[in-house]
């Protein structure tokens, strides 16, 4: 299928061949029918990527604080490779359509298959001829409403969320400034809500517009005309409230904002421009400065958006969904008019062409729509058959294959996910490397399965997992996917006979874990790696080669500054994705495993009251003990992770995989390092172990015992915290 794509580096603009999204459950797919240009936030998107990188850094200065962050904890070149990945990638345009159902999920009830329905979501309701849409970003279009209307329906609740903001009464005068498309929606919906409006552009034909839509009065910003407008309506009070439908960098709105509105009015910000309030104005009118996030309250929630929790309407009348459907019921009353804003109407084949001539001002335009033509030959994606995990009592001890075939040719590799992480630590040392041809990419999404085959040169790319389960050509799939989806696709790769790299998790819970230990014993498939990469890291391995081998028990001492995470991280989602140390703990059990060379046989875990740090003291057969302080109440200035093994009279240190040194009684022995900018955590050698027993038929490079014991004992620390004792694994060797 199509779909219009921007390149954010280059500022290339194109109209993409992307694989047919999947129909997931707990939404539906959706054939566009006609989808809306919101030509004030799309068009600044696009004039932001044609700037320099310099001019980038300029208007995003809070990503710039990220980059820097990054280079701190991951080093120049893993950071390098994140921002440059990023960058280089094609990004959805779009978020406004009306379409048909084509395919409906599992869980969806209110609509079926050939109902026209109003999408929305930046990452759902894009330019292209088909998506898939959760629950509460889809309605229904009521009778006698056109599609092409129904269109409109995002940006119309955009519009109605501001005036909601506003708290409008019947009678009041309002001043809107800015007549784009937002700022026409807007004066429509506050005549409709008999709100008096006086309009603000300096393009005589919007004024002209909105005033022929409902306005009282309209004029260009410097003109005498629009105070005296605003005089007449309110006998010089002021005006009640002021919505800032602007852009741009001019200071100019919140200026005439003051100086319009009445004492104690409202000013409601819906459009993105300047906000450097004149102090002394804004403090002696007491003026009531509010903010309007998009189509209403479930934005940027997750569990609202995606996983289609609704909200009480006794707490939250007008949530996104709400205020889609009452946009769309105002059409089909009459009350709101989107007609007169269309301008343009363009073939969706000719999409590039358009955005062209909207940026170069050759096309002047409120509203463009793109008209879709279907397209036989696109048939959607068959729904992926939902395989339930197995629930088994007791984790059955792994006595899988200990090798398999060789391979002749190429190791062809399918990976089923490619976010960050794939494509910043593991697809650039894959790509190129001999004997090894990146076969297939899975994503849930069609443009991040382009775009990774597209920068790294999988020779297919898809949205559909069976299929690539289900070709004898693929030897190995890379599971990288969010947390609470390893387990089970790492069982069914397994089942399928393929050999399995899955990221850190291996599984979330016991029952999971049992479920793919399952697996190898009924497909006779121990083909399997976790990404637990530390252990390859050369600095870290030539310590432990210059320790030596121990005579007598060790204690380890493992400090991880974990950090906070960003609000609305997909880690803090313990519901779904497990808890924070569930999910990357391993890595660090692993680590100290591998340095003590035995798996544990006890856990205990303590946390601080209301804190989230941990401290876990694991026990070894012989005596040893290693203590991991998870932290995340550290500076990000102080190294993420730093080790101390002692024993024999010896000291092996670690900071942070870039300074390692051994000790001993005398003198100190050896000290190794690297420069930050190098820091190795071994993906790459592990990449190559992985490679090497995949195409030899020799044995993984850990074998599966360990990555099971080290998945038992991270998952005991939830048992350790809530126990408050030591928990015992049983069958540790």
């Amino acid at each position: 299928m199509k779909q219009v794509v921007q390149n954010y580096k280059s500022g290339e603009l194109a109209l993409l061949d992307v694989p047919v999204p999947g129909c997931k459950p707990g939404g539906v797919l959706v054939r566009s029918a006609f989808s809306l240009i919101s030509t004030g936030t799309e068009l600044m998107k696009v004039s932001e990527a044609g700037m320099s990188m310099l001019g980038k850094a300029r208007s995003r200065p809070d990503q710039v604080a990220k980059v820097v962050q990054s280079v701190a904890a991951n080093g120049v070149p893993a950071t390098y490779r994140k921002v440059m990945g990023k960058l280089d990638s094609y990004t959805p345009l779009g978020y406004s359509l009306c379409g048909v159902v084509e395919q409906v999920g599992a869980g969806i009830d209110d609509v079926k298959a050939g109902d026209l329905v109003a999408c929305a979501g930046n990452e759902h309701a894009l330019h292209a001829e088909l998506n898939w849409v959760p629950k509460n970003l889809y309605v229904p279009v009521p009778d006698g409403v056109a599609a092409r209307h129904a269109a409109f329906g995002t940006v119309g609740s955009i519009a109605l969320q501001g005036v909601r903001q506003g708290e409008s009464r019947l009678g009041e005068v309002a001043l809107v400034i800015g007549l784009g498309l937002i700022g026409q929606l807007v004066t429509q919906l506050l005549n409709a809500s008999g709100v008096r409006v006086v309009g603000v552009d300096p393009d005589p034909a919007r004024c002209e517009l909105a005033e022929r839509l409902g306005a009282a009065a309209c004029g260009d910003p410097g003109s005498a005309s629009v105070e005296s407008a605003v005089v007449e309506l309110t006998g010089g009070m002021g005006v009640d409230q002021v919505y800032l439908a602007a852009g741009g960098s001019s200071n100019q709105p919140v200026e005439l904002a003051a100086r319009l509105c009445r004492d104690r009015g409202r000013v409601i910000d819906i459009g993105k421009c300047r906000l450097d309030l004149p102090w002394n104005a804004y403090y002696e009118k007491e003026l009531d400065v509010r903010f309007s996030r998009s189509y209403g309250p479930g934005r940027y929630d997750p569990e609202y958006e995606l996983q289609g929790r609704d909200y009480p309407i006794g707490y939250v009348r007008w949530t996104e969904r709400r205020n889609l459907a009452c946009f769309l019921d105002l059409i089909a009353r009459g009350s709101v008019d989107v007609e007169p804003l269309v301008s343009h109407v363009a073939d969706f084949e000719d999409a590039v062409e358009t955005y062209r001539r909207l940026e170069e001002g050759e096309l002047k335009a409120v509203a463009v729509l793109f008209r879709y033509t279907p397209a036989s030959d696109d048939a959607p994606a068959a729904e992926a058959p939902q395989v339930a995990v197995p629930k088994v009592p007791e984790v059955p001890r792994p006595s899988g294959r200990t090798g398999a075939a060789r391979r002749s040719g190429p190791v062809r590799l399918a990976f089923v996910g490619a976010g960050n992480y794939a494509s910043s630590m593991l697809l650039p040392h894959l790509t190129g490397r001999d004997g090894v041809e990146l076969s297939t990419v899975v994503t849930t999404t069609a443009l991040s399965a382009a775009n990774a085959q597209r920068k790294f040169g999988f020779g297919k790319a898809t949205t559909d997992l069976d299929a690539v389960l289900g070709d004898p050509a693929v030897d190995a799939v890379f599971v990288v996917t969010r947390h609470s989806s390893h387990a089970e696709l790492t069982r069914r790769a397994l089942l399928a006979g393929k050999a399995v790299f899955v990221e850190k998790p291996l599984a979330l819970t016991e029952e999971e874990l049992a479920g793919v230990l399952a697996a190898v014993e009924e497909s006779g498939n121990d083909r399997i790696q976790v990404g637990f990469n530390r252990r390859f890291a050369p600095l870290l391995r030539e310590a432990k080669e210059r320790f030596g081998v121990r005579g007598g028990p060790a204690s380890l001492r493992y400090l991880v500054n974990a950090g906070r995470l960003e609000h609305g991280s997909w880690y803090l989602r313990q519901d779904t994705e497990g808890s924070r140390f569930a999910g990357e703990g391993g890595h660090f059990v692993d680590t100290a495993s591998w340095l003590l060379d035995a798996d544990p046989v006890s856990v205990y875990a303590a946390a601080p009251a209301g804190g989230e740090d941990l401290q876990i003291v694991l026990g070894y057969p012989d005596g040893s003990t290693a203590t991991i302080s998870y932290v995340t109440s550290g500076p990000a200035s102080f190294p993420k992770e730093t080790l101390d093994l002692i024993a024999d009279n010896k000291v092996l240190r670690l900071d942070d995989f870039v300074r390692a040194a051994v000790h001993d009684g005398r003198r100190r022995q050896w000290v190794g390092s690297r420069l930050p900018k190098a820091r190795d955590k071994g993906q790459n050698a592990e990449l190559a172990a992985f490679v090497k027993a995949v195409r030899t038929g020799g044995p993984m490079p850990v074998p599966l015992e360990s990555l099971a014991a080290t998945t038992t004992a991270t998952l005991a620390v939830r048992t350790a915290l809530a126990s408050g004792v030591p928990v015992t694994l049983a069958g540790a060797r």
